[in-house]
């Protein structure tokens, strides 16, 4: 068995989590090895970079430096998490990755994107495979922001923010189409998983 890397994106509420995890108990039921983790954070570095950057209203850099800050912390969490896991032959299941920096950063800055792709380069790991969860934006937000959680910054921006974001990911992914697949998020839990699971069954046998 290969090791194989999976990462999951779409916007605030979309019901990534609740993926992630119905994907991790399958894998777990399969028996096969594999590492739950998520950006930014997933190392004790990247997680203290994520409490600054995801803290409500934090407008302390500018797009740029927020995401050499992203970066940074990709780069820590690849190196220590990922690359390991990998070579270990374990399935990597990441909620968040690159997709999420063009998108939330990329958006709002040229350079910023410019400084994403070039980095993406140095770092020069990829997911194999990238599910889009697509909904509608009305009910994703209403979702996130019923958590409550102290990391709603960018929940806070409001709806037509997360129109813009619904589109930017929806154009990568059509950019894309080969590693990243679209899922429709209106669906039940249990039928996304399974659409999930057939998309991704052919590259861990």
């Amino acid at each position: 068995m290969k090791g194989l890397f999976i990462s999951f994106e779409g916007i605030d509420g979309c019901g990534k989590s609740t993926q992630i995890n119905l994907l991790a108990k399958y894998f777990a039921g399969q028996k096969r090895p594999f590492v739950k983790t998520e950006e930014p954070g997933g190392t004790a570095g990247s997680n203290e970079i994520r409490k600054m950057l995801l803290k409500e209203n934090n407008f302390q850099w500018s797009v740029e430096t927020e995401t050499l800050l992203f970066m940074a912390a990709r780069n820590d969490h690849v190196e220590k998490v990922i690359k390991p896991a990998i070579k270990e032959n374990k399935i990597v299941i990441c909620d968040r990755f690159m997709d999420s920096t063009l998108v939330y950063q990329g958006m709002r800055s040229d350079k910023a994107k410019i400084l994403s792709l070039s980095l993406f380069k140095l770092i020069g790991t990829y997911p194999d495979i990238t599910f889009l969860i697509d909904m509608d934006p009305e009910i994703a937000l209403n979702r996130a922001l019923s958590r409550k959680t102290d990391e709603d910054r960018f929940e806070n921006y409001g709806i037509n923010f997360q129109y813009k974001l619904r589109k930017k990911f929806l154009d990568i992914a059509k950019k894309n189409n080969k590693r990243i697949k679209i899922i429709d998020g209106n669906q039940r839990p249990e039928t996304i998983t399974s659409q999930i699971i057939e998309n991704i069954n052919g590259l861990v046998q």
